[in-house]
Protein backbone atom coordinates (compact mmCIF):
# COMPACT_ATOMS: atom_id res chain seq x y z
CA UNK A 1 0.00 0.00 0.00
CA UNK A 2 1.52 3.59 -0.72
CA UNK A 3 2.03 5.99 2.09
CA UNK A 4 -0.96 7.03 3.62
CA UNK A 5 -3.51 4.60 1.82
CA UNK A 6 -4.96 2.38 5.13
CA UNK A 7 -8.15 1.15 3.74
CA UNK A 8 -9.52 -0.68 0.82
CA UNK A 9 -12.68 -0.95 -0.56
CA UNK A 10 -15.12 -1.43 -3.06
CA UNK A 11 -17.49 1.03 -5.39
CA UNK A 12 -21.02 0.37 -5.99
CA UNK A 13 -22.82 1.96 -9.22
CA UNK A 14 -26.30 2.07 -7.45
CA UNK A 15 -29.31 1.66 -9.69
CA UNK A 16 -33.03 1.92 -9.37
CA UNK A 17 -35.32 -0.70 -10.44
CA UNK A 18 -38.52 -0.49 -11.50
CA UNK A 19 -41.78 -0.46 -9.15
CA UNK A 20 -42.64 -3.76 -7.62
CA UNK A 21 -46.08 -5.04 -6.95
CA UNK A 22 -46.44 -3.21 -3.53
CA UNK A 23 -45.58 0.28 -5.07
CA UNK A 24 -41.91 0.00 -4.07
CA UNK A 25 -39.01 -0.10 -5.87
CA UNK A 26 -35.77 -1.72 -4.31
CA UNK A 27 -32.24 -0.08 -4.67
CA UNK A 28 -29.43 -2.83 -5.97
CA UNK A 29 -26.24 -2.10 -7.66
CA UNK A 30 -23.02 -3.30 -9.14
CA UNK A 31 -19.63 -3.69 -8.05
CA UNK A 32 -17.47 -1.37 -10.60
CA UNK A 33 -14.21 -1.58 -8.55
CA UNK A 34 -12.85 -3.95 -6.12
CA UNK A 35 -9.69 -3.44 -4.26
CA UNK A 36 -9.32 0.31 -4.36
CA UNK A 37 -6.68 2.28 -2.06
CA UNK A 38 -7.87 4.67 0.01
CA UNK A 39 -7.84 7.12 3.22
CA UNK A 40 -10.76 8.71 4.97
CA UNK A 41 -10.91 11.03 7.33
CA UNK A 42 -13.82 12.57 8.88
CA UNK A 43 -14.89 16.90 7.96
CA UNK A 44 -16.39 19.18 10.33
CA UNK A 45 -19.20 20.96 9.84
CA UNK A 46 -20.08 24.41 9.61
CA UNK A 47 -20.03 26.18 12.37
CA UNK A 48 -22.25 28.83 11.26
CA UNK A 49 -24.85 26.28 10.07
CA UNK A 50 -25.13 24.69 13.25
CA UNK A 51 -25.51 28.06 15.22
CA UNK A 52 -28.39 28.49 13.10
CA UNK A 53 -30.32 25.50 14.14
CA UNK A 54 -29.88 23.65 10.81
CA UNK A 55 -28.92 20.55 10.50
CA UNK A 56 -26.28 19.47 8.45
CA UNK A 57 -24.39 16.38 7.10
CA UNK A 58 -21.69 14.25 8.11
CA UNK A 59 -19.37 14.18 5.65
CA UNK A 60 -16.11 12.67 4.49
CA UNK A 61 -13.05 13.44 2.50
CA UNK A 62 -11.05 10.44 0.71
CA UNK A 63 -8.24 9.79 -1.44
CA UNK A 64 -8.32 6.91 -3.91
CA UNK A 65 -5.80 6.07 -6.23
CA UNK A 66 -5.27 5.68 -9.26
CA UNK A 67 -6.99 8.54 -10.41
CA UNK A 68 -7.98 6.35 -13.73
CA UNK A 69 -10.77 5.41 -11.46
CA UNK A 70 -12.71 8.74 -11.49
CA UNK A 71 -13.86 7.88 -15.17
CA UNK A 72 -16.41 5.56 -14.27
CA UNK A 73 -17.22 7.01 -11.13
CA UNK A 74 -20.32 9.03 -10.48
CA UNK A 75 -22.20 11.03 -7.87
CA UNK A 76 -24.49 8.59 -6.70
CA UNK A 77 -22.27 5.69 -6.53
CA UNK A 78 -21.34 4.26 -3.01
CA UNK A 79 -17.97 3.28 -1.30
CA UNK A 80 -17.77 0.40 0.83
CA UNK A 81 -15.23 -0.68 3.16
CA UNK A 82 -13.70 -4.40 2.63
CA UNK A 83 -10.33 -3.79 4.72
CA UNK A 84 -8.69 -4.25 7.11
CA UNK A 85 -11.79 -6.07 9.29
CA UNK A 86 -11.22 -3.97 12.47
CA UNK A 87 -11.75 -0.55 10.64
CA UNK A 88 -15.12 1.67 12.34
CA UNK A 89 -16.70 1.85 8.70
CA UNK A 90 -15.82 -1.58 7.79
CA UNK A 91 -18.95 -2.96 5.86
CA UNK A 92 -20.76 0.20 5.91
CA UNK A 93 -21.76 2.28 2.89
CA UNK A 94 -21.24 5.77 2.37
CA UNK A 95 -23.06 8.12 -0.48
CA UNK A 96 -20.50 9.69 -3.18
CA UNK A 97 -21.23 13.48 -3.08
CA UNK A 98 -18.50 14.74 -5.38
CA UNK A 99 -15.81 13.34 -7.50
CA UNK A 100 -12.67 15.58 -7.59
CA UNK A 101 -9.62 14.31 -9.77
CA UNK A 102 -6.36 15.89 -8.52
CA UNK A 103 -4.31 18.33 -11.06
CA UNK A 104 -1.47 15.99 -11.64
CA UNK A 105 -1.06 14.04 -15.03
CA UNK A 106 -1.81 10.44 -14.73
CA UNK A 107 0.69 9.31 -15.35
CA UNK A 108 2.49 10.59 -12.21
CA UNK A 109 2.75 8.92 -9.05
CA UNK A 110 1.41 11.22 -6.86
CA UNK A 111 -1.87 11.57 -8.64
CA UNK A 112 -5.34 10.25 -6.58
CA UNK A 113 -8.89 11.47 -6.79
CA UNK A 114 -10.73 12.88 -3.96
CA UNK A 115 -13.78 11.97 -2.88
CA UNK A 116 -16.84 13.61 -0.49
CA UNK A 117 -19.07 11.11 1.23
CA UNK A 118 -21.93 11.11 3.44
CA UNK A 119 -23.21 8.38 5.39
CA UNK A 120 -25.42 5.87 3.34
CA UNK A 121 -28.63 4.91 5.07
CA UNK A 122 -31.10 2.61 2.97
CA UNK A 123 -34.70 1.89 4.46
CA UNK A 124 -34.94 -2.18 3.90
CA UNK A 125 -31.46 -2.15 5.33
CA UNK A 126 -32.71 -5.15 7.24
CA UNK A 127 -33.82 -7.10 3.91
Amino acid sequence: MPAGFNIRGRIWAINQCDDDSSGGSMITGTVIHENVLARMQGKPAEMILQQQGFETLKTFGMMIAPVTLVETIDEGDEWETTFPPNYYSEGKRYKILHVLPADFPPTDPRNYALLILTRSHQAHDIQ
